[in-house]
């Protein structure tokens, strides 16, 4: 033999070996765990009809690193949950208490007249001093000039003077509501803290400072006057300002004027009468009554005539229509010596108004609205 000779081919074109011809099937101990074919050991092969591999099961094939990486992410969210709830059941700053609505406060005066109430057409009996600088129905009730405070921006005051001209228009323009065959467009506006006592005025007004239907709404009894013009006549302002952080106040201050004639007919041109209500309410809102469009009525006071001194104004109205005067009776007497909660009886004499053929005003003179007499008394 001469030794050994080169292949037929020639020399490899890697004759180191054939390392990198290999390389790629070196398994790395990744490929080894992640294997889900296992090689039988040599004595478990020797039995019959022994496999050469096994499969191995799902749960061999998890990675140890990422099982544990994969629990300890889950603890770590599991705690930072609890320890947010935990602050926020003990948060060291002060929680604002939730506010509820005060009761309604309300105080209606009859104003009596001094003699006949002066009837007429409503065209005639509108066109006197002062009513006839009045606007009609909805238009005589408008907003002022708005600017923010310092925790409520315009379209919020804004929002809360419309619930309120919302308020107004269908407790004291709405012919439904008038007539009392109706309730729900007012009762709908108010804080629902308040509806409780809404419907109690409504089913047992009492003359107690909190349950005269009169206060919250305008009511007449139908079967003794009506409306003898829908277009009633209205003058008054409005006013708002920033009560408290979160809390806005807002104060209306209108007359409402109604030419009423008796229910019952039939009817002349000139069975009409005037009747005034002047009535001076004070709101409240909070946020969520202004997203929610609703509001507070926290005081009202009323002035309506005319009206005997006698008469029971709590439930209804009872105006004095034309040619009528007023009973020569007082108010209800006051016991001052009565346990409870005190009241006052009180009536006021109503202003005369000009008539339509004998005017009473001379021009130029100041309006001596209803309850001129009385004094003036701050706003809430």
């Amino acid at each position: 033999m001469t030794g050994r000779s080169e292949p037929p081919d020639g020399a490899p074109e890697n004759p180191a070996g054939g390392e990198d011809e290999y390389r790629s099937l070196v398994f790395d101990e990744s490929f080894v765990q992640a294997a889900r074919m296992q090689e039988y050991s040599a004595q478990e092969r020797m039995g019959e009809h022994a496999r050469a591999v096994r499969a191995l099961p799902d749960t061999q094939v998890v990675r140890t690193g990422g099982s544990r990486a994969a629990i300890a992410l889950v603890v770590l969210i599991a705690l930072a949950f609890a320890v947010a709830v935990y602050i926020g059941f003990r948060s060291p700053y002060p929680q604002p208490a939730t506010r509820r609505a005060e009761p309604l406060r309300t105080t209606v005066v009859p104003l009596a007249p001094r003699g006949a109430v002066p009837g007429g057409s409503p065209e005639r009996l509108y066109a006197a001093e002062p009513v006839s600088g009045f606007r009609t129905g909805a238009d005589g009730i408008n907003f002022p000039t708005v600017q923010r405070t310092q925790n409520f921006s315009d379209s919020q005051i804004t929002a809360a003077l419309a619930t309120v001209k919302d308020y107004l228009v269908e407790s004291s323009l709405n012919p439904d509501v008038l007539t009392g065959s109706v309730h729900r467009p007012v009762e709908h506006l108010l804080d629902p803290d308040q509806r409780t006592q809404f419907e109690q005025s409504l089913s047992s007004p009492a003359d107690d400072g909190s349950h005269a239907a009169t206060g919250w709404l305008v009511r007449f009894d139908p079967e003794q006057v009506e409306l003898a013009d829908p277009k009633i006549r209205v003058e008054g302002t409005l006013g708002y300002e920033e009560e408290a952080p979160g809390v806005l106040g807002v104060v209306s201050d209108h007359t409402f004027t109604y030419a009423l004639r008796p229910a019952d007919g039939p009817h002349r041109d000139d069975d009409a009468s005037l009747f005034t209500v002047r009535r001076e309410l004070h709101f409240r809102f909070d946020r969520e009554d202004l997203r929610l469009h609703r509001l507070e009525v926290l005081t009202a006071h009323v002035q309506a005539g005319p009206q005997s001194c006698s008469a029971d104004a709590t439930g209804m109205l009872r105006p004095l229509l034309a040619g009528e005067r007023a009973d020569a009776r007082g108010p209800a007497a006051t016991d001052p010596y009565a346990t409870g909660r005190p009241t006052a009886a009180l009536c006021g004499t109503l202003e005369a108004v000009s008539s339509p053929t004998a005017p009473t005003t001379s021009p130029g003179s100041p309006h001596q609205g209803p309850g001129a007499d009385r004094p003036s008394r701050p706003r809430p």
